[in-house]
């Protein structure tokens, strides 16, 4: 039985059970106008899948905003703040850990949301997905404050976030090897994970209310990682025991 046997036997256990497997996509790393972007937002409609572009605000060009306008089933989100790691050479990277002063975060991220309503205006959700997935706890409890009302990161929420005002809604399964060959991590590798995640959900033993995230990296592509992301969106976009959800139902501003 191949990855992908093994992907359609999880989600006929969940049209068995009477349950819609949901999931949604975040793209990273957005700061102009490439020809990965544009082959990106292509494959997005032609798949008509909603998608959640991750944009760094120090580095994002008004082109990519005008790109962007006017676009339906795209969601933006704010990528830290210069995509910059300040953590020592050796430790894994992070621009929101805590080797710095919460001052001097608080101040790039303010000015990060002041670069992102230069840009898109109100266009955007104010949702923080910290670069390389880290963010420490001092800085989380910062976002409130700074006018965020999401969290997006990597692995499965421990449980529902039903007590505070910040919503968070993780990734699970990462299509690049970044350890290693930097390119497509290979079937058995990505549809693992995304099938663990959704396994995990049916049977109760992660958060059942959390989406099922895929991250990819337009810019950091192969061909194979293209060619999984066509296949996995039109398997996923007919079958009837699978709903994409849209970052902006996912991540509703508090009333």
């Amino acid at each position: 039985m191949t990855a992908w046997d093994r992907l359609l036997t999880e989600f006929e256990a969940w049209a068995a059970a009477g349950q819609v497997a949901e999931l949604w996509w975040r793209d990273d790393d957005a700061i102009d106008v490439t020809p990965a972007l544009y082959r990106l937002l292509a494959l997005r409609a032609d798949l008509n899948v909603p998608l959640a572009l991750a944009v760094i605000p120090a580095n994002a060009r008004p082109a990519l905003a005008g790109v962007l306008k006017g676009q339906t089933g795209i969601d933006i989100l704010q990528h830290g703040y210069a995509h910059i790691s300040h953590r020592s050479v050796g430790e894994k990277k992070a621009e929101l850990g805590a080797d710095r002063d919460l001052w001097d975060i608080a101040r790039e991220l303010s000015d990060g949301r002041g670069r992102m309503l230069e840009l898109f205006d109100s266009a955007w959700l104010s949702v923080m997905a910290p670069p390389w997935n880290r963010i420490d706890p001092a800085v989380t409890d910062l976002l409130l404050g700074l006018g965020f009302h999401g969290l997006t990161t990597f692995n499965a929420r421990a449980v529902a976030e039903e007590t505070t005002r910040l919503s968070i809604v993780n990734t699970h399964v990462d299509i690049i090897d970044w350890m290693g060959t930097r390119g497509y991590a290979g079937d058995d590798v990505v549809l693992s994970a995304a099938i663990n995640h959704l396994m995990a959900k049916r049977t109760g033993s992660a958060d059942p209310a959390e989406a099922t995230g895929i991250l990819t990296h337009h810019l950091a592509h192969d061909d194979d990682c293209w060619a999984f992301v066509e296949k996995f969106g039109r398997l996923t976009a007919s079958n009837p025991a699978v709903a994409w959800r849209q970052a902006v139902d996912l991540f509703p501003v508090p009333s």
